[in-house]
């Protein structure tokens, strides 16, 4: 009887761990059960969180900030790259500096990284594989930016962080001091680093104190609208790996505020006041995205919500958390663009109709879409959580940087 027990036990256990290891993962996607045991992970990761949040122990964002902290790597130099942690303009910022002498003056590149303004740090193994691998190969200068986070800080700070950033190293004493080319400088970021860099990238159009111009500005797999949180995109990929809407909901909500009735009223796509109707215009997929993603999708006119929210939190209509939202006289004027997407992913009609949109105002754009891609592909280079579509995005995005910059 006691040997039957233990069996039922196991035989228990291991149907709930398949059950809670497998989640339907798109055909196209390449090794299948790897992306299916770092799902797995990511959401063990997000029930403890919310555990933690509802016991309160800890905010929810605190309890996924965990995973930034197991992540952390301290700034080690090697043969190629000097990496030391400084400040730029009172902002943590992660330097990687090219060991081996340039011909001339060198090009830079400035990466936000992602994770929703409320996790990540330039710390990351990943990021810092990232940043390190696009100075070697690149002989690039990389100024990698550890911006404040939500829900200690919310929106402009994570702007304001990233942008002083910026301003202060455009500076001709600041990059004389580093040999680098004022003709070829870069703003780059992954989901709300994209974000933070097309905002950049349009607000030093505006900055008359900037007397350098950026050279290319490049967006992976960016956040670029609040406006409609029910896209196609949003539909298609509900539940798939990383970044399930409710997840990027939370993001979005928790960058302005932790008052939930904003997060509830973004869930059912209800939070736009009737006064903004005239920036739907910006987001209308049916005009922006191109026919074989419209699928069986019908564009059904927005459901308007409380001016009051809007009010309260004025940022979410504001283009420095929404770039999609710049007038077309704005896009014209921004540098060259490298827009990365990914099929599986509630983002990839962000970027989209961000590529659309600037190539209709005249931007050259190289938009790359990953078919068979997922969010936050490029964080999965390092074993052991290594993905060969990880590796193949880096090199499209290295390649491109070395090619246009």
């Amino acid at each position: 009887v006691e040997m039957g027990v233990k069996l039922l036990f196991l035989f228990l256990v291991s149907a709930l761990l398949a059950y809670y290891i497998y989640t339907p993962i798109p055909e196209d996607i390449e090794e299948p059960w790897k992306v299916m045991l770092i799902t797995a992970s990511f959401r063990a990761l997000g029930h403890l969180a919310a555990a933690a949040d509802q016991l309160g122990l800890m905010h929810y964002m605190e309890g996924l900030m965990l995973l930034t902290a197991a992540e952390y790597i301290d700034p080690v130099s090697d043969e190629n790259v000097t990496v030391t942690d400084t400040e730029f303009s009172n902002v943590a910022v992660r330097l990687y500096v090219p060991r081996r002498s340039p011909d001339g003056l060198r090009r830079a590149v400035i990466y936000f990284h992602g994770g929703g303004w409320c996790l990540g740090s330039a710390g990351m193994k990943s990021y810092d594989h990232l940043t390190r691998w696009t100075s070697n190969i690149l002989n690039a200068v990389v100024v990698s930016v550890n911006y404040r986070l939500a829900p200690k800080y919310r929106f402009p700070i994570q702007f304001e962080d990233v942008y002083s950033v910026t301003k202060f190293f455009l500076q001709s004493s600041v990059l004389s001091q580093y040999g680098v080319d004022p003709d070829r400088i870069c703003v780059a970021g992954d989901s709300a680093g994209g974000n933070l860099a097309a905002a950049v990238a349009q607000q030093l159009l505006e900055d008359s104190e900037v007397q350098t111009k950026l050279k290319a500005q490049a967006l992976l797999y960016p956040a670029l609208q609040t406006l409609d949180l029910n896209l196609p995109s949003y539909q298609e990929n509900e539940h798939k790996p990383i970044l399930p809407k409710p997840l990027m909901v939370k993001f979005w909500s928790e960058y302005f505020t932790s008052d939930s009735s904003l997060g509830e009223a973004m869930a059912s796509n209800k939070h736009v006041p009737v006064e903004s109707s005239h920036l739907f215009q910006f987001v209308n997929w049916s005009n922006l995205l191109p026919e074989e993603l419209k699928k069986d999708h019908v564009y059904t006119s927005p459901t308007y919500g409380s001016s009051e929210l809007a009010q309260r939190y004025p940022g979410f209509l504001d283009t420095r958390a929404a770039p999609l939202l710049a007038s077309d006289a704005q896009l014209r004027r921004l540098p060259l663009t490298y827009i990365l997407t990914c099929e599986h992913d509630v983002l990839r009609d962000d970027g989209i109709m961000y590529a659309e949109r600037l190539r209709a105002a005249g931007v050259l754009v190289t938009h790359d879409h990953a078919k068979d891609a997922f969010h936050g592909a490029l964080m999965f280079v390092l074993s052991p959580a290594e993905l060969a579509v990880g590796h193949r995005l880096l090199n499209r995005y290295i390649e491109w940087l070395n090619k246009n910059l």
